[in-house]
């Protein structure tokens, strides 16, 4: 199978949208298949439009000899148009890869009636789906006013990038890849000294760090520490703003770690007590399954598909967009039960068990591929 994937950027970008396309596209390489990228550069939104126009773009995509073409939906502003005369002069198939839609994110109300208007221009030029989850075919469902899409598979995201073999001298070795056992998960929940707070995520709004900052700050600083992963130049005047607050706040228990690689990062999960990233929206999570994998209960909102991965009181806690006080509270009961936080954490570890690994989630979505092939266009 022959597949075009348009993305923005490089493929290796960080954030759980590109790792899932990696994956995506590690799984059809290793399957025989050829993937060909078409990458367009980085700009503002209505730059982004203007890829519409482009016949290099047009050119290079209409004549690869293709059996699919998968666009990442963070694409959308730039191939509305372009997938309209892409539909006049080819017989693959257009598949949408829908991480989440951008009009359901935390914007003025102006701005997301725009967004939602050109995403279902683009949407109605699409003939198949992949979706992250439930949540996320129910948007793309309401944003094209349908009760169903005719042809869509729903791919689970995994959390399984980090697995290794560890097991305790009471555990029984088994064929079940373990990021860490259940004795070490207790025993590190009832480690006496501050709740080891992590934050995995880049450095955007979005991903509502200001408001974990926030929860922290009603805290006693000798209860918590926190640990911020993730790229701080995405958003500069967001960074100030955050380097301000821990300053009022003084908030000197909070240390930047930046971008690290797998090995760095599953070292920093191994050695925490609870993931706490409350996005204003997220069309799945991939990171509170990656926290899970180490035994981290995590903390979220309801807006958005962490309630698909959370339990709420279960193996972490879900609070509404913006609710500092609600996080703080569960901040503080967890540094406070190391008891409920161990009982928290190996539910969490077990949550992470239940989930479909890559392989498993990538072959349905290479299966669906295979038989939109058959009849190019959806509907």
């Amino acid at each position: 199978m022959r597949v075009g994937l348009v993305i923005y950027g490089s493929l290796d970008t960080i954030s759980g949208g590109y790792l899932y396309d990696r994956q995506l596209v590690a799984h059809l390489r290793a399957a025989g298949d050829t993937v060909e990228i078409f990458s367009l550069p980085w700009r503002n939104y209505a730059q982004h439009l203007a890829d519409n126009f482009s016949d290099a773009l047009y050119q290079n995509i209409a004549s690869a000899p293709l059996d699919a073409l998968i666009e990442d939906e963070l694409n959308h502003p730039s191939l509305l148009r372009l997938n309209r005369r892409l539909r006049r002069h080819v017989s693959f198939p257009i598949v949408s890869l829908v991480h989440h839609l951008r009009c359901y994110e935390a914007h003025p109300r102006v701005w997301n009636a725009l967004y939602r208007r050109v995403e279902r221009a683009y949407l109605d030029t699409i003939d198949a789906f992949i979706l992250n989850s439930e949540t996320t075919r129910r948007a793309v469902c309401d944003v094209l006013a349908r009760s169903e899409l005719a042809r869509a598979v729903v791919a689970y995201p995994a959390g399984d990038r980090f697995q290794t073999f560890e097991v305790s001298e009471t555990s029984k070795v088994s064929n079940t890849p373990q990021a860490i056992s259940d004795d070490t998960i207790t025993a590190r929940a009832k480690q006496p000294g501050p709740l080891r707070v992590v934050f995995v995520g880049n450095v955007i709004a979005r991903k509502g760090l200001h408001i974990l900052l926030d929860a922290l700050a009603r805290l006693p600083r000798e209860n918590f520490t926190l640990n911020i992963v993730g790229k701080r130049d995405i958003d500069a005047a967001y960074t100030r703003q955050l380097d301000a607050k821990m300053r009022a706040q003084n908030l000197n228990n909070v240390n930047f770690a930046g971008a690290l690689s797998d090995e760095e990062l599953a070292r920093v999960l191994r050695t925490s007590h609870v993931l706490a990233v409350p996005s204003d929206y997220e069309g799945y999570g991939i990171v509170y399954l990656e926290g899970m994998s180490f035994g981290l209960p995590a903390l979220a909102t309801t807006a958005g598909a962490a309630r698909e991965i959370i339990s709420d009181g279960e193996n972490g806690f879900l609070i509404s967009p913006n609710d500092a006080p609600a996080l703080a509270q569960h901040l503080a009961r967890f540094a406070s039960d190391r008891a409920f936080l161990a009982q928290c954490a190996l539910a969490a570890r077990a949550r992470f068990l239940r989930q479909p690994g890559w392989e498993a989630s990538m072959a349905r979505v290479r299966a669906a591929l295979l038989e939109w092939q058959k009849t190019p266009r959806g509907f």
